[in-house]
């Protein structure tokens, strides 16, 4: 069966719209307390959120959900999404969640779900939840003297910040350091300035304003010339600039030079293989992440182990593969040693310790390959099915035995839109755009055409 509200990363869509109502995140809340039962132990739920305004809607249904089902539930307001996979294993809740559309602009939402070892829930397990939201669960709510309580956890902000400033170098600071760092008015406004502060340096935090409206509105991780500008202007060492629930990250070095998720898995990687710690000389990254990212790990006997897109799927396959890092091009960095998701504090602090160790400026420290050239382009479709055309396949199929060893296409439908994306890279711009252009014309074409006989 195909799932119809969870996406690569759990439910996302605009607020007040289906799927991300009130009626929905109640029901959601429902059937997931149902589906996670673990026994007859007064079972408890962790939950987060960033600071979008239908935080204020989604929030309370859960919790109504929740508690009607006889889960105790603790909230811990704003906080990064890897916060709540960290305080959902510490405090050794059922069930995390985290209420939050990540990079997206405020007008949407979404709801992420973390299993008791902190892990997001699997594909199979999110498929159960969806059948059971169908039902009629009114038979399954408890009796009143069972319900559910809220309480609010007043030290979480605390509890993360040293939990991050835990996994820096016991005897490494980053005194004399200036960094710049963009909270994109999201979930880590307060606590971002403040690890880095602890630690040492001499911080300029920008997009820590929230207003319920203005999450990564021409700022954090996906609008970077704030960041870049601000640098620049004050002289600073770096720039780390998180997205609205703090779980990606993407960097800048002082002449305001944007470092992808790409640079930094192979910063750290090369770090962690010099000194013996790469454990099975392997990382994991999704099948975007550039050619040019696989060819410098070749080189260092580094094998690249590709997934599909989400950081959910570079877990699984660390897990699986015993790998210990691993992410994605677009800034989740998942460290294994320290958490079970993507957390764009943690990866961030793992950056500046390899800057302070090599006492060169970021940018000759983090350039560490050039990137093959890399065009990605969206066709808006009427049926994803439209790969599965004949037609289709066959120019696919013709377009990749011509590029052979020379770079890659990829061709995947979008998890959340009616999109079909279309990638390719190689060592020649204007080629590779000529294969997008390729596909994409076919995928036009073919899809118009399955329009026009359905009519």
């Amino acid at each position: 069966m195909t799932r119809k509200l969870f996406g690569t990363d759990g439910i996302r869509g605009t607020a007040n719209t289906h799927p991300m109502t009130a009626d929905l995140a109640l029901k959601l809340a429902q059937a997931t307390a149902l589906v996670l039962n673990r026994g007859d132990h007064r079972h408890k739920v962790v939950i987060g959120k960033d600071t979008r305004l239908s935080g204020y809607m989604i929030e309370p249904a859960m919790v109504s959900g929740f508690t009607s089902m006889g889960l105790d539930v603790i909230l811990v307001g704003p906080m990064p999404t890897p916060a709540v996979a960290m305080l959902t294993k510490s405090l050794r809740a059922d069930l995390g969640v985290m209420i939050s559309a990540s990079h997206n602009p405020y007008q949407d939402n979404g709801i992420k779900l973390f299993g008791a070892d902190g892990f997001k829930l699997s594909d199979d397990i999110e498929m159960v939840i969806e059948t059971c939201i169908e039902d009629d669960l009114s038979d399954k709510f408890v009796a009143p003297e069972k319900l559910g309580r809220a309480s609010r956890l007043d030290d979480a902000p605390g509890r993360y910040i040293e939990f991050v400033k835990n996994t820096f170098p016991r005897r490494q600071r980053l005194d004399g350091l200036k960094i710049v760092v963009d909270c994109a008015h999201g979930a880590a406004y307060k606590v971002a300035p403040r690890i880095l502060y602890e630690l040492g340096a001499e911080v300029i935090p920008i997009g820590v304003a929230p207003n319920g409206t203005n999450i990564n509105r021409n700022c954090g991780a996906t609008h970077t010339d704030a960041l870049s500008e601000t640098v620049v202007m004050h002289k600073a060492d770096i720039g780390i600039a998180l997205d609205g629930d703090a779980d990606r990250v993407i960097l800048c070095d002082e002449k305001g030079n944007i470092v992808d998720g790409d640079q930094l898995m192979a910063l750290i990687a090369a770090y962690l293989q010099d000194r013996g710690q790469l454990t099975n000389n392997k990382l994991a990254a999704t099948v975007m992440s550039n050619l040019g990212l696989e060819r410098f790990l070749k080189g260092r006997d580094i094998d690249l182990v590709r997934t599909a897109v989400g950081d959910r799927y570079v877990v699984e396959k660390m897990r699986e593969d015993d790998i210990i890092i691993g992410g994605e091009q677009s800034g989740h960095i998942i460290l294994s040693e320290h958490g079970t998701t993507g957390d764009g504090l943690v990866a961030g602090l793992a950056a500046l310790s390899v800057l302070q160790s090599s006492g060169r400026p970021a940018s000759e420290c983090f350039n560490m390959f050039t990137p093959v050239p890399q065009v990605l382009k969206n066709v808006r479709v009427t049926s994803k099915s439209v790969l599965d055309h004949p037609e289709v396949c066959k120019a696919i199929d013709a377009t990749s035995q011509k590029i052979g060893d020379k770079g890659r296409l990829l061709t995947r439908p979008s998890g959340t839109e009616p999109l079909i994306r279309v990638m390719a890279e190689g060592d020649d711009a204007k080629t590779v755009e000529g294969w997008v252009d390729e596909i994409c014309a076919v995928l036009e074409k073919y899809d118009t055409a399955e329009l026009q006989e359905a009519v």
